[in-house]
């Protein structure tokens, strides 16, 4: 059991290029297999965590190498998502460009604080994955954007957002941290309560 959560993050990163293959060759039911492997990715990703705190290997090393597989992992489905629909990617681009620099920012921030990536698995960039899944579910399973790529949008600005607010309060580098409040409790000297199916 100990392996599992390794071997879910591994079956993440090889699902991104997959899809990119897939979606690359569009042949019939190509969109309805790339749903079903985004929500297989996602459900890899929930599953990883939990079966981690459960078994005691939810280090240090596993929590970032699943940030930076989950980094990558999307960025296939976004790859997938303009090989499908680049017409829907240019209508939104600035959309697409504030969330790049947004992301691009959490990193630029965290090296520059903590000489390391940001790793927070706050609780708003969940809901970010969350909306992700249904805009490009939306996008590549129906070539529409609307109402679920704005949410997608939203939830990514206010998650990032809270990232840079827990970089800010943070003392120290700390995986795992709920949210901007969690790290100001942090700070202060005081602790905190993880979830134990989010952040336990």
């Amino acid at each position: 059991m100990k392996k599992v959560p390794f071997i879910l993050i591994a079956i993440r990163l090889v699902l991104g290029f997959v899809m990119i293959v897939i979606a690359n060759n569009n042949f019939t039911y190509a969109r309805l297999i790339l749903v079903a492997l985004m929500i297989l990715g996602l459900l890899t990703d929930i599953l990883d965590g939990i079966i981690a705190r459960r078994v005691g290997v939810s280090s240090e090393k596993l929590r970032r190498m699943d940030s930076q597989v989950d980094l990558v992992f999307w960025l296939c489905v976004g790859w997938c998502a303009w090989l499908l629909n680049p017409e829907i990617i240019i209508e939104h681009k600035y959309a697409i460009y504030l969330i790049f620099v947004m992301e691009g920012l959490t990193y630029v921030f965290s090296f520059l604080k903590f000489k390391k990536e940001t790793c927070t698995h706050a609780l708003l960039s969940k809901l970010w994955g969350v909306t992700l899944l249904l805009a490009f579910v939306s996008m590549i399973g129906f070539g529409h954007a609307g109402i679920p790529f704005f949410l997608a949008v939203f939830f990514g600005v206010v998650g990032h957002i809270d990232v840079y607010l827990i970089i800010y309060f943070l003392p120290k580098w700390t995986h795992d941290v709920p949210s901007s409040y969690h790290a100001y409790l942090i700070r202060n000297g005081k602790s905190i309560k993880r979830h134990k199916w989010f952040n336990g």
